[in-house]
């Protein structure tokens, strides 16, 4: 079977995303930047599960496109909560790195199907 390298990426980014969540309630006392980031962080995932199923190109491209939008908004997240010190600089490069491959990931999935569908 092929290896889905943007699948396993997401789903460890959301895994991620639901610790990081749990940290900041349990340490920090923090729900509405984290609430607001694991909505985001989680769907990206999700959104590429969704597009193995498409109906057509140009749905599968919009929802990598979705997912692409919520993974720019999870780095977004992520950015506040860095500048605001709920994360240390360690756990910022490690999370931001994770979100930074799999926007990379994502322009280039959506980029090889819009070629595709010409």
């Amino acid at each position: 079977m092929k290896q889905n390298i943007l699948k396993e990426k997401s789903f460890a980014f959301a895994v991620r995303i639901v610790n990081l969540y749990k940290y900041l309630k349990k340490q920090h006392g923090e729900y509405i930047i984290s609430q607001q980031l694991i909505r985001s962080g989680t769907s990206v995932g999700a959104l590429i599960r969704e597009a193995e199923h498409a109906e057509s190109t140009k749905d599968f491209i919009h929802k990598l496109n979705v997912g692409l939008k919520e993974a720019n908004e999870s780095k977004y997240w992520l950015d506040l909560l860095a500048a605001t010190d709920f994360l240390t600089t360690d756990m910022f490069d490690s999370l931001n790195r994770d979100c930074e491959e799999l926007l990379k990931l994502l322009i280039a999935s959506v980029k090889t199907s819009k070629l595709k569908l010409k």
